[in-house]
């Protein structure tokens, strides 16, 4: 099946299928922040929904262009479950927003983790968004494919941009 997902869905769609997940969740963002996640009446950090997911013991990998600002630090902080438990990579290339569910599933799209991207903001703040949700075999394989080249730092020997990496993986 192959959905569109609307600038106002993203929220609804994208990060309540994270709660779903059962054994990994790879996220791939340009730009993250505090991202938050309504929990009923309360809205709680996103983060939290992560370190949620790591203590049940799903594999969380996260690739981000730019380290996060100090809100996303102060709360990764409230979290130690994800000092070692959420596998973080950092590459100033990377520009995709993917989010790969049990390696099963897939959101491709526009919206960074970030509160305007994909997160909390009311309507008339929120960026205009759009992205597709699939489990199509094939497009699913390529999101996961492009996902690991980046991971493993499969583009790092060549990569022109290796000076401005504050953290290189190869």
């Amino acid at each position: 099946m192959l959905r569109y997902i609307s600038d106002l869905d993203h929220y609804k769609e994208v990060l309540s299928k994270v709660l779903t997940v059962r054994e990994t969740l790879w996220i791939g963002t340009a730009d993250i922040k505090d991202v938050y996640y309504g929990d009923g009446k309360t809205s709680k950090p996103f983060l939290g929904v992560l370190a949620g997911l790591v203590d049940r013991g799903v594999k969380v990998r996260l690739i981000h262009a730019k380290e996060p600002g100090q809100n996303f630090r102060e709360d990764f902080d409230k979290y130690p479950s994800l000092f070692g438990g959420l596998e973080r990579v950092l590459c100033p290339r990377v520009h995709f927003k993917i989010i790969v569910f049990d390696l099963g599933a897939v959101y491709i799209g526009s919206a960074n983790l970030t509160g305007a991207g994909i997160g909390m903001k009311s309507a008339g703040k929120r960026n205009f968004e759009t992205g597709i949700m699939t489990d199509e075999p094939e497009i699913v394989q390529s999101a996961i494919d492009q996902f690991d080249r980046v991971w493993m730092g499969s583009h790092c020997a060549a990569c022109k941009r290796r000076a401005y990496c504050l953290d290189p993986i190869k």
